[in-house]
C-alpha cells in the first residue's frame, strides 16, 4: 500500500529544496530536517511505496500557505501532513510591518485544517511548533509573540487531534547542551545541520508511528 507524506512550511522546511513540479517524490528535498526524516523513513521501510514531498517555501507565512494550499498540499493526496509555520508571521511584522497577528494566525491555521480534513477525513496531521532561539535579531517582544503562537498551535493540535511537536523546548534543550544557541540556529531562526538533526530526531520520536 502506498503512502504520501507532505511537509509544509517556510524556509526552515524549504532548506534549498528543488522547486520543480516535474520532480519525482523523494527527490530534491533540501538540506534540512525533511531530507533527514525521509532518509530514515525510506531506509526503515524498504520495499514500501512511500512518497515524500517537501513543499516549504522560504519567507512564507500562514496566509501564504493558504493561498497555495490546493496545489501544494491537497493535490498531492497526502496520508500524512506535517506543518511548520509561524516564525515569518512574527519576523515580517518586526522587519517589514507585514506580519500576521496571532488571532489571524489562529484563524488561518484552522481554515487550513478544516479544508484539509474535509477533503481527506482520514489524514494524519503533525503540527510543528514554530520556534526562535537567542540571537542578535530576536527581541523580547519577538519572543513574547512567538510564545503566543506556540499556545495557539498547541491548542489547535489538541482540538483537532493532531500530533504536536514542541520544537521550542526541544531546541532550547539542545542549545543548552551545546553551550551556545548559535550551534543549533545561527541566527535564532534557521537551524544548523545539528539543529536540523535534532528536529528530525524529534519528529520521528513524536510522529514516526504515523508512517
Amino acid at each position: 500500500m502506498s503512502k504520501v507524506i507532505v511537509f509544509q512550511g517556510d524556509s526552515v522546511t524549504d532548506c534549498g529544496r528543488v522547486k520543480d513540479a516535474d520532480l519525482p517524490p523523494n527527490g530534491g528535498l533540501g538540506a534540512g530536517y525533511v531530507s533527514l526524516i525521509a532518509a530514515r523513513i525510506l531506509a526503515d521501510n524498504l520495499g514500501e511505496d512511500i512518497k515524500v514531498y517537501n513543499r516549504g517555501i522560504s519567507g512564507h507565512r500562514v496566509v501564504d500557505l493558504y493561498a497555495r494550499w490546493k496545489v501544494d498540499t491537497l493535490n498531492l493526496n497526502p496520508d500524512v501532513l506535517s506543518i511548520l509555520i509561524g516564525v515569518n508571521d512574527t519576523w515580517h511584522e518586526f522587519a517589514k510591518n507585514n506580519g500576521v497577528e496571532v488571532p489571524r494566525y489562529d484563524q488561518f491555521y484552522r481554515m487550513l485544517l478544516d479544508w484539509t480534513i474535509k477533503t481527506y477525513p482520514n489524514i494524519k496531521i503533525v503540527i510543528c511548533e514554530a520556534f526562535s532561539l537567542e540571537s542578535d535579531i530576536i527581541t523580547p517582544e519577538w519572543k513574547a509573540e512567538m510564545a503566543e503562537r506556540s499556545k495557539v498551535a498547541k491548542k489547535i493540535a489538541e482540538e483537532y487531534g493532531c500530533t504536536f511537536i514542541p520544537f521550542q523546548s526541544i531546541l532550547e534543550e539542545a542549545a543548552a547542551k551545546a553551550g551556545n544557541p548559535k550551534l543549533i540556529a545561527a541566527d535564532g531562526v534557521h537551524p544548523t545541520l545539528t539543529g536540523h538533526q535534532v528536529m528530525a530526531d524529534a519528529w520521528l520520536k513524536y510522529a514516526g508511528n504515523l508512517i
